[in-house]
């Protein structure tokens, strides 16, 4: 898809002429149909439903439906893993919550219902269209004048407030998602931009003079690992003559090197050039670690600015759901307080011995069904990381 100039902001409260599409007294009302979001971001998709008659059993969200089946509920998808929060009902509300979106999160999402009545199934059409897309700055102009223009895959809604960062420093405000100057003294200048109330969702910073310039780029901006495991945080500089450098707590009152605070002892350690990468690494990881973490560095007289947003972390530990599922089964579910990085493996254990079935994938999905009268105990873990399982629950 060609990028284009955002027009308007992240909002996901749309408030517009609702889509009602119904027969025989089923409707499902849609309060927007096309949603324009941010990457990293959390979405809304409101809706309401009627149905004529009966109770009803089933209520989910879904993006596929192949000929001849069932749709496939959201949640069971480990794309969406602790990532969705249904805030419906089964009167009439189905709101449906996303957090920490995802490019490929963008789809067409339909709403569906069942009841105890024969033929009692209700799917919602046309949906709501959501569109997910991260900032960009692209760079025109001349040798002497540039135009910075911040750009988006889809149109943002309501008009926008972008704020723009020089090396790392809040720099102005407009509504304009262009910014334009004068570079004859500002050769070794980046930029990034960002939308105001989504100031941690910010573009990567580019150089307006050739591809060198003072700028450190976060090779992830969200980490969600173990407790007790070990992470890397990194990122590149691309400043060349660096007097010194550190990473830090951005919820500090002001930087502190991570290696003189007593709460990190013996458990952090920096490695990297004056070339870089620069990388932090943590081990035994504590939930109290959870933060976010810039890197900042000084070149003679240049400090790169704290401003913008570095590498948030956050640390879980694994825990087992237990839901009644069909008759005579139930559902357990190994969950997390953030969704983990790498899209993991997920192992079982029943009376503390691991379940593999080769021939199935229901032992590697964070997602079991058992005999719901079972008597044994069972617990979950991560692939690599067996030592990190979760409590046994019956």
């Amino acid at each position: 898809m060609a990028l284009r100039t955002a027009g308007s902001v992240l909002v996901v409260f749309l408030w517009s002429v609702t889509v009602v599409l119904g027969q025989d007294g089923w409707s499902v009302t849609y309060t927007t149909q096309s949603i324009c979001t941010l990457k990293g971001s959390t979405v809304d998709l409101f809706c309401s439903y009627t149905y004529p008659r009966g109770k009803v059993t089933t209520t989910f969200w879904f993006t596929e439906w192949g000929t001849g089946v069932e749709p496939e509920d959201l949640v069971q998808n480990p794309e969406y893993a602790g990532r969705l929060e249904y805030h419906g009902d089964k009167k009439k509300d189905c709101t449906l919550k996303i957090t920490d979106l995802r490019e490929r999160d963008s789809a067409t999402y339909k709403f569906r219902l069942l009841t105890d009545q024969e033929g009692g199934k209700y799917s919602g059409s046309p949906g709501v269209t959501l569109s997910v897309t991260g900032l960009q700055v692209k760079v025109t102009g001349g040798h002497q004048y540039k135009t910075l223009t911040c750009i988006t895959t889809c149109t943002l809604t309501d008009n926008p407030t972008y704020i723009w960062y020089k090396n790392g420093q809040h720099l102005d405000e407009s509504t304009s998602p262009q910014y334009k100057y004068s570079v004859s003294n500002d050769y070794d200048a980046s930029y990034s931009c960002a939308v105001k109330g989504h100031e941690d969702l910010h573009s990567p910073a580019v150089c307006v003079q050739g591809q060198s310039c003072n700028r450190v780029t976060y090779t992830k901006r969200r980490i969600c690992v173990l407790k007790g495991s070990t992470v890397d945080i990194s990122c590149t500089v691309g400043y060349y003559s660096t007097t010194s450098s550190f990473w830090f707590r951005s919820d500090k009152s002001t930087p502190e090197d991570l290696t003189t605070d007593p709460g990190y002892a013996g458990r952090v350690e920096y490695t990297g050039t004056y070339r870089g990468p620069c990388t932090l690494r943590i081990t035994d990881l504590r939930e109290e670690d959870s933060a976010e973490y810039r890197f900042t560095f000084k070149a003679n007289n240049f400090e790169w600015g704290h401003s913008l947003p570095g590498t948030t972390l956050s640390v879980t530990g694994l825990q087992v759901k237990v839901t009644p599922a069909a008759e005579g089964q139930k559902t357990l579910t190994c969950i997390t307080t953030c969704t983990l990085t790498d899209n993991p493996t997920y192992i079982w254990y029943k009376n503390g011995q691991r379940l593999d079935e080769p021939t199935s994938q229901q032992y590697s999905s964070n997602i079991l069904v058992v005999l719901g009268h079972s008597v044994d105990s069972y617990s979950c873990a991560v692939e690599h990381h067996e030592d990190l399982h979760s409590p046994a629950v019956c």
